[in-house]
């Protein structure tokens, strides 16, 4: 459609043939239906493109099209205006197009290290919200999944102009009767031993930002307290009448699940709501094993120091590293490595050899008992032993695709097959 393309031009965007991976994309349509669904779906690469779908007449969103595109991969759908749209393609592929240069910057890299589809998503969203609003962020994951590394990376992106110190408060380890102290300070004299005026955590992260980790840890009294600050931006030290204001980002870290906590009472739904403008769910190292890797030389080279800027992870420790589980997540994975660097000697690539003899696998009893339990429990629903077979072949490819980052030689190995042999398999599943 020739006067989009000019529309668009003025603005400054600049249309290019699709070359297969776009970072933005255009699609223009009259009709919805499952065809460009399908397509849709394709094009946005699980959510790797974004694609603003526009519709040249407003008949062609009826009967909740909107939500349809929107589900099959789309990031914005409008109606086709002349100037209108083409001003709003503009801004959002000029904000999108900053995210992603700050994805790939060598300051988001050295927080977070990875870039599967799952993990790109989650920090797309992270980094535009830490770039372009100061409101609050909670953070949702289990342990070890790097909620403390994620808040630092907000704190830095963050662009106050005048922004100060990241100020974090570890609430497991507060003690009941001082968190009046921890968090707002307290005048002299205001208890037995205060011999000193002392400042609180909000005060030191006035113009800052204040991390509250582990907050699904919070008594209820302590949220009850907690609440009126965050919401009036307001405290006064214990044992003081003077009343300051601050301004400062908040962000919280549980690994707790929050959303259900509220559910059972357990945690103050308006404490919740306040604290969690934006949620972000980290997801666990078991969701994107593909990071495995690039983590273990990541934190190699950390501990090898100068010797590890060419570490080499030997075949051997490759196959160890993804065939283990992390119920710690990266915090294992990292400690995991911390050992191999330890008994690492004399230079060149680790091997085998560097492998604790506590951290060597077992001979199978755990991969046995999984199946054991997911075979019974596919017998329990019914399935037939032909079915329950081709299941178990499926699942073992993708198992093998995915601990071999998509590597198909690596994976046959794994699967104890040719690559041929896995090669004809994956052939059978797209026909």
């Amino acid at each position: 459609m020739p006067a989009v393309r000019e529309d668009l031009e003025r603005r400054g965007v600049h249309i290019v043939e699709d070359d297969g991976t776009p970072q933005v994309g255009l699609l223009l349509f009259d009709v919805v239906g499952p065809e460009l669904e399908g397509a849709l779906r394709e094009w946005s690469h699980a959510g790797g493109s974004r694609i603003i779908a526009i519709a040249l007449h407003a008949d062609a969103l009826s009967s909740g099209k909107t939500w349809r595109l929107l589900a099959a991969g789309a990031k914005e759908v409008v109606v086709w205006q002349p100037d209108e749209v083409a001003a709003v393609i503009a801004a959002r592929s000029e904000r999108w197009n900053e995210v992603d240069r700050l994805l790939e910057s060598p300051l988001v890299s050295s927080y977070v290290v990875g870039g599967s589809p799952v993990l790109r998503q989650v920090l797309r969203q992270i980094v535009e919200v830490a770039v372009f609003t100061t409101t609050s962020v909670l953070l949702l994951g289990e342990s070890g999944t790097g909620k403390e590394q994620v808040a630092r990376l907000i704190h830095s992106l963050d662009r106050r102009p005048d922004k100060g110190e990241l100020i974090t408060v570890d609430s497991a380890t507060i003690v009941p009767e001082l968190s009046g102290s921890e968090f707002f300070g307290h005048e002299r004299g205001a208890f037995t031993g205060a011999a000193s005026r002392r400042d609180g955590a909000f005060a030191l992260a006035h113009k800052g930002t204040l991390f509250l980790d582990e907050v699904g840890e919070l008594p209820e009294a302590l949220q009850a307290q907690l609440l009126r600050v965050v919401q009036e931006r307001t405290y006064k030290r214990v044992g003081g009448n003077q009343w300051f204001e601050i301004d400062f980002r908040l962000i919280s870290a549980t690994n707790r699940d929050l959303p259900a906590e509220v559910e059972r009472k357990g945690f103050r739904a308006d404490f919740f709501y306040r604290i969690g403008t934006w949620t972000f769910r980290l997801p666990p190292l078991r969701e994107r094993r593909e990071h495995i890797l690039p983590l273990a030389e990541h934190f190699a080279r950390q501990y090898l120091g100068p010797a590890g800027r060419m570490v080499i992870l030997d075949e051997r420790v490759c196959e160890f590293l993804l065939r283990r589980d992390y119920p710690g997540n990266v915090r294992e994975l990292r400690q995991v490595v911390e050992r191999l660097c330890a008994r690492h000697v004399g230079g060149g690539p680790l091997t085998a050899g560097d492998i604790p003899p506590d951290d060597l696998p077992p001979a199978s009893e755990r991969a046995e008992r999984r199946i054991d339990s997911a075979v019974e429990e596919a017998v329990q629903r019914g399935f037939g032993l032909k079915e329950i077979g081709q299941v178990a072949r499926d699942a073992a490819i993708r198992a093998a695709l995915s601990a071999a980052a998509r590597n198909v030689p690596r994976a046959a190995k794994m699967l104890k097959v040719t690559d041929r042999a896995l090669q004809m398999e994956l052939a059978k599943r797209q026909d």
